[in-house]
C-alpha cells in the first residue's frame, strides 16, 4: 500500500499542483461571466421568437445540449480557425489554446444559462406584467420591477448548480493542451509514475470549492426567499 500511496508525496505534490489552480479559476471566471451575458441575449431572443434567429438558436442549442463538452471543445479548436481563415483571412494558429477553451465554455454556458433564464422568466404569470402595465408602468419597468426579481429567485438554484458543474467541466481542458491543475497532475504522474496523491489533492480541492459555492448560493437563496422575514405584531 505504501508504494501506491505516500503521505510524503502528497505533501510534496500539493505546492506543485496548487500553482495551477488560478488557471482553473480564470477559465471559470471568463466562461461564466461572458456566458452569463450571452445567456441573456439567447433568453431574450428565444422569448421574443425573432424569425430566423429563433430557428438558428434552436439548432445551436440542440447541438450544445446533445453533445459532450469535449466534442464541443474539439469542434471549436479545429473548426473555428478554419472559419476565421476562410471568412476573414485571420490566422489563429498561433493563438493560445486557452482562448479556444474559453470560447467553447462560453458558448456552452450561454446555452445552458440561457435556457435557465428563459424558463425562469416564462414561469412568472403574464398577468403580473400586464397588471403592472395597466397600473402605469412601462413594459421595461414592469419587467425590471415585477418579473425580473421573481425570475432571479427561480433561476438562482439552477444557476448555482451550473457554476459548480463548470468547475468540474474544466477537468477536460487539458485534453487540448491547456495545463491547468488536472493537466499538471497528469504530467506529474507521467513523470514520477505516481498519480494517486495528485488526484487525491485535486478531489479535496474540488470538494471544498463545491462546498463553498453551495453554501454561498444557499445563503443568497434564503435571503431572496419572499415572505421569509417575520412580521412584528403591533409594528407600525
Amino acid at each position: 500500500m505504501s508504494d501506491l500511496f505516500s503521505w510524503k508525496r502528497l505533501v510534496q505534490n500539493f505546492p506543485v499542483l496548487i500553482v495551477k489552480l488560478p488557471v482553473t479559476f480564470e477559465i471559470v471566471a471568463v466562461a461564466f461571466s461572458l456566458g452569463f451575458f450571452l445567456a441573456l441575449l439567447i433568453a431574450t431572443a428565444r422569448i421574443k421568437k425573432i424569425p430566423l434567429l429563433d430557428q438558428i438558436l434552436t439548432i445551436f442549442i440542440s447541438f450544445e445540449r446533445g453533445t459532450p463538452l469535449l466534442v464541443q471543445m474539439l469542434v471549436v479548436y479545429y473548426a473555428f480557425p478554419i472559419v476565421l481563415h476562410s471568412l476573414f483571412g485571420i490566422d489563429s494558429r498561433r493563438w493560445e489554446k486557452i482562448i479556444f477553451v474559453d470560447l467553447a465554455l462560453i458558448l456552452n454556458q450561454g446555452v445552458f444559462l440561457g435556457e435557465i433564464f428563459r424558463g425562469a422568466i416564462c414561469s412568472i404569470p403574464k398577468g403580473q406584467r400586464e397588471a403592472a402595465i395597466a397600473c402605469g408602468l412601462s413594459e421595461f419597468n414592469a419587467f425590471v420591477r415585477i418579473v425580473l426579481p421573481q425570475a432571479v429567485r427561480v433561476a438562482l438554484p439552477s444557476t448555482g448548480i451550473t457554476l459548480i458543474g463548470l468547475f468540474q467541466e474544466t477537468s477536460l481542458v487539458f485534453m487540448i493542451g491547456v495545463i491547468d491543475i488536472i493537466g499538471r497532475a497528469s504530467a506529474l504522474g507521467a513523470t514520477t509514475g505516481h498519480s494517486l496523491e495528485s488526484y487525491v489533492i485535486i478531489a479535496v480541492i474540488f470538494v471544498l470549492i463545491n462546498f463553498i459555492l453551495t453554501a454561498i448560493t444557499t445563503k443568497i437563496d434564503k435571503k431572496l426567499t419572499f415572505g421569509s422575514q417575520s412580521v412584528r405584531v403591533g409594528a407600525v
